[in-house]
Parts: structure tokens; C-alpha cells; sequence
């Protein structure tokens, strides 16, 4: 039978697997919950659960898969499939590597999920052909990617393009990462989400009291957008600081970069990109120099949900070369 891949993105909230064959086409899925909250051994559980499924519910034989290519959050050593920390996951010095391949006997490849959504957009999305890019991911914290005269840039130790680390306020929030003023600090939904509970707690009316749970989690992006869409000033107001401090920092990024294009992608862009992009447009030149702007495109991303899983194939193709 034909070569198949198991190609997974291992997220803050949810772990999302996939069975991809030789023709870049997607033949089976399977969502979980990632359950972060309740420590390693369970997101150990469910990120295995869903690539059993997966084989399960598809009828696909093990031996038929090749190899098992995923993106996570945080700072990760490529060569040894380690998550060395993950300032939105309970990960330190963690060998995912290990643990997937001795359940499965097949080859585990990993990498940061930013850099893996952006070799997919770049690869088989919205940024083919293109020889410089920029990408940027919002979704519970906020990641990011760089490919530099067509090649991804991840720097001697794979940890380059931490995007939703540049700090645009020294004095600003603290991040998770244990930074203040990041641009995840203003941006992702972790961020969002405390201002949202801040301003329940102080009494501010919104619709986003019954949909958001005070005790824990992150908001999700569907009831976010029914917020907006609804017109409430609080998920208006939060959306809009978001979006303000996601043009300052891609505005600079083109400033440094001089791209070709910038993608924004994640999972808030995939449910409010039709209120976000024209948002930033507008934002973005008040922090970006007129020329470089003027060549740069900024578009959504096309895979949307999907980015990490095609970048996960991309990972395994080109390790697979090597």
C-alpha cells in the first residue's frame, strides 16, 4: 500500500492528528482536547489516544505509515525531539520523542509549532513560491516563523523566530514566558482572556460572562466571535487592543525583514479574520516605513487549522532526506 503519514499539532487547548497520503491529501482527522491542565501524563495520553485513533477509526495498518511528524508549542531541540520548555504547557526537558516512538515504532519528528505552521503555509499554503515570509500564528499564546531567501530560519539551535516574544513594552504585562510586555502579553488569548475576566470581575456587562469559564481555561475563538459579532463593547474592546499590538509587532518584524509577504495565521485569525485583517491593515502603518510597507503582502492564512499538520509533512519529508 501507498506511503502514509500521521501528522499532528499539538496545541495549548486542543491536540488536532491527521493521516495525510502521498498525494498531500488529508484522508482521515481526529480532535482532542489537550487537557494541559492536568499535567504531563495526560497530554501524553491524549496526543497517543489520537494517533491510535486514528489508525483505528481509519482502517489504515500501522505498517503502512512512515513516519509521525508533529508541531508543539514552546522551545524545542529538532535533533532530539525534546520539548526544553513550553511557557503555556507543564513541559521541561521533555523527550516526546522517546515516549511516541517506543509506544509506536515509527519515527517521531518534531518541531516548534510556529516555525512548523509557517514550512506549511510556505510549502503548500498561501506562501508557495514565495522567497521571503514572515509569519505570525495567534491562537493561546502567540508564535511565529521566518523563511529568509527560501529557507526556514531557525537559528544553530532550532529556537529562532519566538516572534510572540519581542517585547514592544518593557514595562508592560507579564508574559508566561516570564517576560513583560511581550507581544503574546498583549496578543494571544491567554492575554485575552485576563483582561475579559478582569473586566467581568470589576462588573462590566458582557454577553462573555456566559460564555467564558471564570475559574479556568482560555476563551475559545467561536465564542470570541459570537461576542464580536454581536457587537459587545468588552470582546469588541479586547479584540481591538489585540489587534493594535499585532501591527506593532508585525510592522517591525517588516521593518527588520523586508518581506515578501506576511502570513498571519492561528486559530483566532481562522474565526475572526474577517473582523481582524482589515483591522491590521489599517493599524499597521502607523508602525511600518511607507516603502517597505508598499511591497510587502499580508494575507490570512489559507490552511488555517490545518498549517501544522502540512508543515508536520513537510518536517518529515525534508528530515526524511537528510
Amino acid at each position: 500500500m501507498a506511503s502514509k503519514y500521521i501528522c499532528m499539532d499539538i496545541g495549548g487547548t486542543k491536540v488536532l492528528g491527521a493521516i495525510i497520503d502521498e498525494k498531500n491529501n488529508i484522508i482521515y482527522r481526529v480532535k482532542k482536547k489537550t487537557r494541559a491542565e492536568k499535567g504531563v501524563e495526560i497530554i501524553e495520553e491524549r496526543i497517543i489516544s489520537v494517533a491510535q485513533d486514528l489508525l483505528k477509526e481509519s482502517g489504515i495498518e500501522k505498517s503502512d505509515i512512515v513516519a509521525i511528524g508533529a508541531g508543539a508549542p514552546g522551545v524545542i531541540n529538532e535533533d532530539k525531539g525534546e520539548i526544553i520548555y513550553a511557557p503555556n504547557l507543564p513541559w521541561k526537558n521533555y523527550d516526546i520523542k522517546k515516549a511516541i516512538e517506543n509506544k509506536f515504532g515509527i519515527p517521531f519528528f518534531l518541531g516548534n509549532d510556529a516555525n512548523i505552521g509557517m514550512m506549511g503555509e510556505w510549502k503548500y499554503g498561501a506562501a508557495v513560491k514565495k522567497k521571503n515570509v514572515v509569519g505570525i500564528f495567534v491562537g493561546t499564546g502567540v508564535g511565529g516563523g521566518l523563511v529568509i531567501n527560501n529557507k526556514l530560519f531557525s537559528g544553530p539551535r532550532y529556537l529562532a523566530g519566538e516572534l510572540g516574544h519581542m517585547v514592544l513594552n518593557p514595562e508592560g504585562p507579564y508574559c508566561n514566558c516570564g517576560q513583560r510586555g511581550c507581544l503574546e502579553a498583549y496578543s494571544g488569548k491567554v492575554s485575552m482572556t485576563k483582561e475579559i475576566k478582569n473586566q467581568i470581575q470589576r462588573g462590566r456587562s458582557t454577553i462573555l460572562k456566559d460564555l467564558i469559564d471564570m475559574e479556568e481555561g482560555v476563551i475559545r475563538s467561536k465564542p470570541l466571535k459570537m461576542a464580536v459579532d454581536q457587537k459587545d463593547s468588552l470582546a469588541i474592546e479586547v479584540v481591538d487592543k489585540a489587534v493594535y499590538y499585532l501591527a506593532a509587532g508585525a510592522g517591525s518584524l517588516i521593518n527588520i525583514f523586508n518581506p515578501d509577504m506576511v502570513v498571519i495565521g492561528g486559530g483566532v485569525i481562522e474565526s475572526l479574520g474577517d473582523y481582524i485583517m482589515p483591522q491590521l491593515k489599517r493599524y499597521i502603518k502607523r508602525f511600518t516605513l511607507p516603502d517597505i510597507l508598499e511591497g510587502t503582502e499580508i494575507v490570512p492564512s489559507v490552511l488555517k487549522d490545518d498549517a501544522i499538520l502540512f508543515g508536520s509533512l513537510a518536517l518529515i519529508k525534508e528530515k526524511q532526506l537528510k
